[in-house]
């Protein structure tokens, strides 16, 4: 078990998992901008008192995660301990973030590599820059959460093994599923396309705000394109990539999106004001 102190840059959409009940993947970099996984996070606690949000910095106990066998997948020994203990701003045109994120950091540009290495399990977590963002598009998906692991979900409740405590079994309510798949096309520096979905907890928390907006799944969706690809087109967009543990070392591209970087372009030097 080691301290570590940890820029949190992802929260997926929550999902239900029979072993950890309503859980999110949260991840981050380190100071050197090597990646941490950190998993299982209830998604319950995420809402209290807004403990941390992407871009803060947390410090915990971490040991590894014995049961995922993705290297930078770790457990938090306390997650009361999650709270934010500082904020990497925008200032100085994203300077900081720019800094951890992409310089310290390794991004990648082809998706044959990741491949590779995600199947000789050499990383599960990862920045990408894609040479083309092609398209931004969405299908629909099922419109209820799973039933056997919600009703595993709601017996453990009853039993009080999800919850420290009574509060929480009594004021729990589960996440809306969201009935549709966003995903990308693009291409990467090799010329390849491809399909990625995208898990990030933004788009899912922007499809139900639209939604309730406008009152219409239609124009919720066309909103969310709006954001996804005309917006963070005219950006030097990055993804998170990351591999969910089911598919790390069984699919053809084990390869999600976990969230977006909309970074803006860097300011380049005025030539003629020297």
């Amino acid at each position: 078990m080691s301290r570590e102190r940890i820029l949190i840059t992802v929260k997926t959409y929550p999902t239900l998992s029979s072993s950890y009940g309503e859980t999110v993947c949260t991840a981050g970099v380190r100071e050197d901008g090597t990646w941490v996984r950190i998993y299982p996070v209830p998604f319950r606690r995420l809402g209290e008192e807004q403990q941390y949000k992407k871009f803060d910095w947390v410090e915990c106990d971490l040991y590894k995660n014995t049961s995922d066998k993705r290297p930078e997948s770790f457990r938090p020994s306390n997650p009361n301990e999650l709270q934010s203990v500082g904020h990497v701003d925008t200032s100085g045109n994203w300077q900081l973030r720019r800094e951890i994120l992409l310089r310290r950091g390794r991004v990648y540009n082809r998706l044959a590599e990741l491949i590779s290495l995600a199947k000789t399990n050499k990383i599960s977590l990862a920045t990408f820059r894609p040479t083309e963002v092609l398209d931004f598009r969405w299908e629909t998906d099922d419109r209820q959460w799973d039933q056997k692991k919600l009703d595993a979900l709601r017996a453990r409740a009853n039993q009080l093994d999800l919850f420290d405590d009574e509060s929480w079994r009594t004021t729990f309510r589960l996440v809306e599923k969201i009935p549709y798949e966003f995903y990308y096309r693009l291409k990467d520096e090799d010329g390849k396309e491809s399909r990625l979905s995208i898990w990030d907890w933004e788009v899912g928390a922007l499809y139900w705000n639209c939604l309730r907006r406008h009152k219409s799944e239609e124009l919720a969706l066309q909103k969310v394109r709006e954001k996804y690809f005309d917006e963070f087109l005219k950006t030097d967009l990055h993804f998170f990539l990351g591999t969910t543990s089911q598919h790390h070392f069984q699919a053809p591209n084990p390869w999600i999106i976990i969230g977006a970087l909309a970074i803006p372009h860097e300011i380049q030097p005025d030539m003629f004001s020297l």
